[in-house]
Formats: C-alpha cells, sequence, structure tokens
C-alpha cells in the first residue's frame, strides 16, 4: 500500500509539476482533466475522480471482479494525490517540462505496474477491447491515448499536440526500461571446435567466480561442440571480449543484452 501511494505521488508530480503547468495533455484520464480544465476551468483532480469512478462502473460490468479491485485503490487516491499536489511550474522550458514530466510519470507507472496495481482510468478500455476484440491492451492503450493527445490541437494547438505525442512515446520507451529491470548485463555464449578449458581457466582467474563448459551440437553443422556461457557487467564487456580473443582467436561468440539474472552470485 506504501509503495501504490508513492507510485500515485510520482504521477501526481509529473501532472501538476510540468504537464498541467504547460497545458499538455500527453493521454489518460489526467489529459483529459488538463484539456477540461484548460477550457473550462474545471478542477482537474474532480475530473479525474469522476472519470475514474465511470471506469470503475465500466469495469465492474464488463471485466472480472479481481481486475477491479486491483485498479479500485488507485482510482480512488490519484484525484486525492493530485488535489494535494500543488501546481507549480518548475521548469519555463516546454520541452523540458515534457522530456522531465514524462520521465517521472513513467517512473510511476512502472511502479505501479512491478507491483500489479494500476491507477485506473484509461487502463480500463483496453482491458476490454482484449476481452472483446481480442486486442493487444498495448494497441488499444496507444489508441485511447493518442485520442487525448489529438485533443490537444483544439485546446493549445499543434506545437501541444506534438510534445504529447512524443511525450507519449518517450513515457513508453521509458517504462518499457524501467518494467524490465535496470541492472543490465550482457551474456557471451563462445563455441569452440576446440578446448575451452583454458578459456575457462584464464576468465575464471580474471573473473574470480566459477565458470562450466558445456558440451553441445553445432546448430549449423551438427557436429559437438565445446560452450561457454558468461554473464558480465556492461562496464567488463570490451575486457572480457578483448581476453576471449586472445584466447580463443577462432572461437565463435555471440553477445545479448539481458535485464536481469536471478540465482548465482551475479
Amino acid at each position: 500500500m506504501g509503495l501504490i501511494l508513492v507510485a500515485l505521488e510520482i504521477i501526481a508530480v509529473a501532472i501538476n509539476m510540468f504537464y498541467a503547468p504547460h497545458n499538455v495533455a500527453s493521454g489518460g484520464t489526467t489529459g483529459i482533466a488538463i484539456l477540461l480544465h484548460e477550457s473550462f476551468g474545471l478542477n482537474m483532480s474532480i475530473v479525474v475522480l469522476v472519470l475514474n469512478v465511470a471506469m470503475l462502473i465500466l469495469s465492474y460490468f464488463t471485466l472480472d471482479k479481481a481486475t477491479t479491485a486491483r485498479i479500485t485503490f488507485g482510482s480512488l487516491l490519484l484525484p486525492v494525490c493530485l488535489a494535494i499536489t500543488p501546481q507549480i511550474k518548475l521548469v519555463n522550458d516546454r520541452l523540458l517540462a515534457v522530456i522531465v514530466g514524462g520521465a517521472i510519470f513513467a517512473a510511476g507507472v512502472a511502479l505501479l505496474y512491478r507491483i500489479d496495481a494500476s491507477s485506473g482510468g484509461t487502463t480500463v478500455p483496453p482491458l476490454i477491447f482484449k476481452k472483446y476484440f481480442n486486442l493487444k491492451p498495448a494497441v488499444g492503450l496507444l489508441a485511447v491515448d493518442g485520442i487525448v493527445c489529438f485533443f490537444n490541437i483544439f485546446v493549445s494547438g499543434f506545437e501541444a499536440f506534438f510534445l504529447a505525442i512524443f511525450s507519449s512515446i518517450l513515457t513508453m520507451v521509458i517504462m518499457n526500461y524501467i518494467e524490465t529491470g535496470l541492472d543490465r548485463k550482457k551474456v557471451i555464449y563462445i563455441m569452440s571446435d576446440g578446448n575451452l578449458d583454458e578459456v575457462q581457466h584464464s576468465l575464471v582467474t580474471l573473473m574470480e567466480k566459477g565458470l562450466t563448459v558445456f558440451d553441445v551440437r553445432g546448430g549449423y553443422s551438427g557436429d559437438k561442440k565445446q560452450m561457454l556461457m558468461i554473464v558480465v557487467e556492461n562496464s567488463e564487456y570490451q575486457h572480457i571480449l578483448n581476453q576471449i580473443h586472445i584466447l580463443a582467436p577462432d572461437a565463435f561468440a555471440l553477445v545479448y543484452n539481458i535485464a536481469e539474472v536471478h540465482g548465482g552470485n551475479m
């Protein structure tokens, strides 16, 4: 519950201190609230509350009770966070505000997703589209947020529209990075027709950890080979790769970026 409150307050800071002061609505019920606030002077927190309650009612009749229960807490508390968070303009540059606001907003939403929670609102229609039309939630959410972004043209002009689209893309990229893990590493697969024992021994000494050579079958030739798999920090990657080229110049190496490693001593 504490983490949900922290995440919702992070979202409220992004809205009240970066998006709203510059009249940029990048999607969601908060984006609709910004548009209505700019057009008619309506209170943003009340608009978000009304829209979130409407989405909860829609969820109750169209989705399962477990989903409705999961989004209820965030739906009702986000308007409270918006109401108690002061609306101030921290930066004067619109583009900078969208970049910083998008990063902060993404961090808040990603934190909610990591703990299997939600702020409700426009996350509900994509779930309905998935259930009844088999449409991917990401596509449904993009469509809903795209409509909200489009209305920036009529309220604040084309500049706000383009900034809103840019913010949505930036938020999506940052969310994806956060959700898949911040502790990025590289995994190196070393395969050779020869013996990898010398490579293994040298790398064990260099990396100060145990490494195991596996017997494998070549996917192209079908011949028996040896393979050594190593997980390294990004800062160690080039040094380790240089050592591999020196120790086994004819070896075949594959390198992948990975998000997380579980187990072992990594």
